[in-house]
């Protein structure tokens, strides 16, 4: 038996759990890709919170978060790591701090479509609200931060508070608009206009003319095209110079340009 007692984590027989509390699988396979220090940095004090304005208790007050009963952990993930699955229970919603989480559903012959991005401020989880399961597979994109609190305590407060209930509200609402735009703007036209078209949304996630993009793989499941045409179309923006590498897998993006192939 191994204990680490500086960080509450146990190992018994690969059972891993925090304080008193099992860890479900997800968080036992994202734990194993980075160190305990680095994946669990302590209880998030959304008082102070630098999002605290846009996030989903951006209403609250303090009497309310006491009402949350228990603490909200914030972690950090790298990417690739697994938060949730459709077949773990859904107890938690979870706040993206920083970074992108991909929502992955998988089709009867194995392969996976990518269904959203989440990015800053967004949360995961919602469906949890009605006693619904999850409804995705959420994976980290890019690397995260995230906080992680009761689905319960959130569906109790909600009904006491109606600011908390009108903000869940609105979320849902971002979440079907965000849903019926990757339906009508990532999955028709050509290739070429597919992936203009999620440059640009990337683009403006960043609030800037640069984007990150992912394995070709993701871009293909996000995309409803094959890995290699995805692949192909980025070689061919790349020599046009619409989008210019500064770093691993990060762009400069020739936005106008871009726009006439998505749009035009």
């Amino acid at each position: 038996m191994i204990v680490l007692i500086s960080f509450f984590v146990f190992e018994i027989n690969k059972t891993y759990t925090f304080l008193g509390r099992r860890l479900p699988p997800a968080w036992m396979k994202a734990m194993a890709q980075v160190s305990l220090r680095e994946a669990w940095q302590g209880f998030a004090d959304c008082s102070q919170c630098t999002l605290r304005h846009s996030v989903l208790f951006a209403g609250l007050s303090e009497g309310d978060f006491k009402a949350l009963h228990k603490p909200i952990d914030q972690f950090a993930l790298k990417a690739g790591a697994k938060i949730y699955g459709v077949n773990d229970s859904p107890n938690y919603m979870y706040t993206l701090r920083s970074g992108l989480v991909k929502l992955v559903q998988y089709l009867p012959d194995g392969s996976q479509r990518i269904v959203r991005i989440l990015g800053q401020s967004d949360v995961l989880g919602l469906e949890t609200v009605i006693d619904s399961n999850y409804e995705h597979e959420a994976i980290v994109l890019q690397e995260a931060e995230i906080c992680r609190y009761p689905t319960r305590a959130v569906r109790d407060l909600s009904q006491k508070n109606p600011q908390l209930y009108r903000e869940l509200m609105v979320r849902w609402q971002h979440a079907l608009k965000e849903a019926d735009s990757w339906v009508t703007e990532l999955s028709t036209g050509s290739a070429k206009k597919r992936v203009a078209r999620l440059v640009l949304r990337l683009s403006k996630r960043y609030g800037t003319n640069t984007c990150a993009l992912f394995s070709r793989e993701d871009i293909g499941a996000m995309l409803a095209i094959t890995t290699e045409t995805a692949s192909r179309t980025i070689a061919e923006f790349k020599r046009q110079r619409l989008i210019i590498a500064t770093e691993k897998n990060h762009y400069l993006c020739d936005l106008v340009k871009l726009e006439e192939i998505a749009y035009n």
